[in-house]
């Protein structure tokens, strides 16, 4: 959390929308609109998220911002993703990296205005590519109006009837009215100058808002309409199991790691929360094309695919392989496991291996299995002793295995540049709020946020003119985006062909499994093309067919370890 905070003005109900609908369909004349339609776009697309803060920083203020991120939309259409995810770029005080929003229908003015946003879409549709935003429900910022006009209200009124204020347990109220713990560690509720207790499952800088009221929820549909008629292309809804909560009294435990498979947990995951989701597809359904959205619901595997019916959300993130070990055996069951839930649902799956909450998988694949992150990263990246070869060995193949898949695979920004965990950012330069609310024994995502290299020397390795809010480790030149440029052995040489070849073969939403030895998982896809990847360390034999491409370098005959190879029937043509 920065050392200053920033009152902001903007409240959720500012943005003036001029969408009507007619049959469903929009009536307003968007921003811009990609240059083609296709309804269905999501079900097979590369996703790109971009963390706007360490994406490419234009005014030398040490952060990114919108007019960076537009400056690089060349440089993503070479890489051939097929849309964008923005992180929150909203007004915020960034107690908790923009996810704690203060207005939810503007620009943080530290990192552009809305035409500069205007501006981004604009030239993302021109290259086709799309644009999905974060929008960020369960909680608003405590500087938000919302919240300043519900501290000034006091019990009782309707301002506070917004988020989720209840009177303290104990003979005076002096206590937490239960025991529920936040996620960034401490009490989940913190106590007012007039004595009640506001709810919050995150830092206390993020209230709860309490969607059983009416007006929580019409302007949350005003917003998606908001940047639905900008010409936003989808949305991703953070912490989307959590909007329904059962407040009832005596409060029940919960604990959102162990959820129940019948929807019953007090805070997570409740059925109720389906009916909220219902009412934003018809939202997204008034547009031509329907609105993309995608659920970041932690939810039992067999729950979090009611998030992605078809009247609801339509997708949800599979986090299975983010925390699955690089083990063959593990990547296929949950792949199995994933696909049948997708066609349960009648949604195409989503594949993931690293996002802006977890440590980067390279880094993940080069520690010991079992390794407990958030201890290596108190020891600086330390102990255990990093492979960092073989963690960048094994994240190739794995990503190459990912997108050979049916479905969209999300790729993070600085993946495609192999980029490690920045292990050792010094603890006074931590801004994570779990540092500070776990009494600093956890240091955080810091490590996988710091601003990516695109050059190989400068004060912020091309980032900007300033130093950047995150240190940068000082070899970071040598994994720059000039350093790989042109490379062919590169990483992102890897990441550019392997998105071309995607985009050539990938069709239907379906897989063959194929034999294959022990610690090799192999699928065929449509026309035969195929997928073999070894997760072992010693080689296999190189099934026959043409390589079309590989994530490392082939022995004769032989597949190495930690090694992806795609192949296509004999006679295809090469595209190495």
């Amino acid at each position: 959390m920065r050392s200053q905070r920033t009152a902001f003005p903007g409240v959720v109900g500012t943005g003036v929308s001029a969408m009507g609908t007619l049959g469903g369909v929009s009536l307003r004349t968007p921003v811009s609109t990609p240059s083609t339609s296709d309804p269905n776009w999501w079900r097979q697309a590369v996703v790109y998220q971009v963390y706007p803060r360490s994406f490419a920083d234009t005014n030398a203020d040490g952060l990114g911002d919108v007019v960076g991120i537009t400056s690089r939309v060349p440089y993503l259409a070479s890489l051939g993703v097929d849309a964008i995810w923005l992180s929150p770029f909203f007004p915020s005080p960034l107690a908790d990296g923009g996810y704690d929003v203060a207005d939810y229908r503007d620009v943080d003015p530290r990192l552009g205005t809305l035409d500069d946003l205007d501006e981004l879409l604009r030239t993302a549709h021109a290259h086709d590519i799309r644009v999905i935003v974060d929008v960020v429900p369960n909680h608003t910022s405590d500087q938000h109006a919302w919240f300043r006009a519900a501290l000034a209200a006091g019990p009782g009124s309707p301002e506070r009837a917004r988020y989720v204020f209840r009177s303290g347990s104990g003979a005076d109220g002096s206590l937490p009215p239960s025991d529920w713990v936040s996620n960034f560690g401490g009490s989940a509720w913190t106590r007012v100058p007039d004595g009640q207790w506001y709810l919050h499952l995150f830092a206390p800088e993020q209230p709860d808002l309490d969607w059983t009221n009416e007006s929580v929820r019409q302007d949350f549909e005003h917003t998606l309409r908001f940047w639905s008629d900008r010409g936003v292309d989808g949305f991703r809804v953070d912490v989307a199991h959590g909007l329904a909560k059962d407040l009832s009294v005596p409060y029940r435990p919960s604990n959102e790691h162990e959820l129940p498979l019948d929807g019953s947990d007090p805070l997570y995951d409740r059925d109720e929360v389906h009916g909220i989701f219902r009412t934003w597809r018809d939202v997204l359904d008034e547009y031509d094309p329907p609105r993309a959205a995608i659920a970041e619901a932690w939810a039992p595997a067999p729950r979090r695919v009611l998030y992605a019916r078809p009247d609801e959300l339509g997708q949800a993130f599979n986090f299975d392989l983010l925390e699955a070990p690089f083990d063959a055996a593990a990547f296929h069951d949950l792949i199995e496991q994933n696909l049948a839930m997708a066609a349960q649902s009648g949604a195409s799956s989503t594949w993931v291996l690293s996002n802006h909450d977890v440590v980067r998988h390279a880094t993940r694949y080069g520690l010991p299995l079992g390794t407990d992150t958030d201890a290596w990263l108190m020891t600086d990246g330390t102990s255990p002793v990093l492979d960092r070869a073989l963690g960048l060995r094994r994240a190739r193949a794995a990503t190459m295995l990912l997108l050979a898949l049916p479905g969209s695979t999300y790729v993070y920004q600085g993946e495609e540049l192999g980029l490690h965990e920045a292990a050792a950012i010094p603890r006074e330069q931590l801004q994570d709020p779990k540092w500070l609310r776990s009494g600093h024994t956890v240091k955080g995502r810091d490590g996988c946020r710091v601003p990516i290299p695109w050059a190989t020397s400068g004060p912020s390795f091309g980032f900007g003119d300033a130093r950047p809010f995150l240190p940068q480790p000082v070899d970071f030149g040598a994994e720059s985006v000039a350093a790989q440029d042109g490379d062919a052995d590169s990483t992102l040489s890897l990441y550019r062909a392997a998105l071309a070849t995607r985009r050539h073969l990938q069709q239907g939403e379906s897989l063959t499994w194929l034999d294959a030895p022990a610690g090799v998982v192999a699928f065929a896809r449509h026309d035969g093309w195929r997928s073999v990847t070894n997760f072992g360390d010693a080689p296999v034999p190189l099934p026959a067919g043409t390589v079309l491409l590989a994530s490392g370098p082939l022995g004769v005959a032989e597949l190495p370890g930690a090694t992806t190879v795609w192949l296509g029937p004999a006679g295809s043509s090469s595209t190495e």
